[in-house]
């Protein structure tokens, strides 16, 4: 019986190349030939992002007829089907729309509701990290977070700071970035990447979905780290996600939330 990577590994590249040549099709096109539209939660989408899902729901429903899908852009088939592909076909869109080369391409295969591969995708850059909860790979070789203890050494990342204050106003957050010895923005699904590779420690998101979640989580879990939700829960029961080394997991949310 075939596995959860079995299935996953066998559309990667495929579902990297439609990435690839869809966004690299539309970016740093004018706003008006890209198609972009708000969402009802005044998020915006683009016809790319609709474009690779429409796309990559294609491809699995080809290979996998009995699979299902969650997709951010043209909903939900089969939920309660043994193998469900979570997919995000750019996982900051903000940055796309603005020729910022950070967004990225997020699929994920569950197995029976939990998270057992997931790959982040830049297409521009063509890099892929994908992980299996037990290793990681960057561009088809190992890799791993890299060792930190202290805030003094650590880089944290943050998609949009706005969110925090917003979100979850009783959280540290400015007394933790007084800490840290670099802090940046613009992270999204790139930022989950650059932890793994070992560029950054650690990553913030005050507030997330599955499409976001479902693909980093077996990516940071692969590459060392931990995951979890803001309260230090199920990340893939959560609506936020905190990432970093053991070690720097636990000294960021006592920081956060003393």
């Amino acid at each position: 019986m075939k596995s959860a990577q079995d299935f996953f590994l066998s559309l990667l590249p495929q579902a990297t190349e439609i990435s690839k040549e869809v966004s690299r099709r539309f970016f740093k096109k004018p706003l008006e030939s890209i198609g972009m539209i708000s969402k009802a939660d005044a998020s915006p989408v683009t016809a790319a992002d609709l474009e690779i899902e429409a796309k990559l729901r294609e491809l699995i429903e080809k290979n996998f007829p009995d699979h299902g899908i969650i997709g951010e852009e043209h909903g939900n088939t089969r939920t309660d089907a043994e193998f469900v592909w979570v997919l995000d076909p750019i996982d900051g869109t903000k940055s796309f729309i603005t020729g910022v080369p950070l967004f990225t391409t997020l699929i994920s295969l569950m197995h029976n509701g939990e998270p057992q591969c997931g790959a982040i995708y830049q297409p521009i850059l063509d890099e892929l990290v994908w992980g299996n909860n037990k290793e990681c790979f960057f561009n088809g070789s190992p890799t791993r977070m890299r060792e930190k203890s202290a805030h003094a050494d650590a880089t944290l990342l943050i998609t949009d700071a706005r969110h925090m204050a917003e979100l979850h106003p009783k959280a540290d957050f400015t007394d933790l970035t007084k800490e840290v010895k670099f802090w940046r923005t613009w992270a999204d699904g790139y930022g989950y990447a650059l932890l793994a590779t070992g560029y950054a420690d650690i990553m913030l998101d005050p507030v997330m979905n599955p499409w976001d979640i479902m693909a980093v989580v077996p990516v940071i879990r692969g590459a060392g780290g931990v995951a979890t939700d803001f309260a230090g829960g199920d990340p893939v029961k959560g609506k936020s996600l905190i990432a970093a080394t053991k070690t720097l997991h636990a000294s960021s949310l006592k920081k956060l939330f003393p």
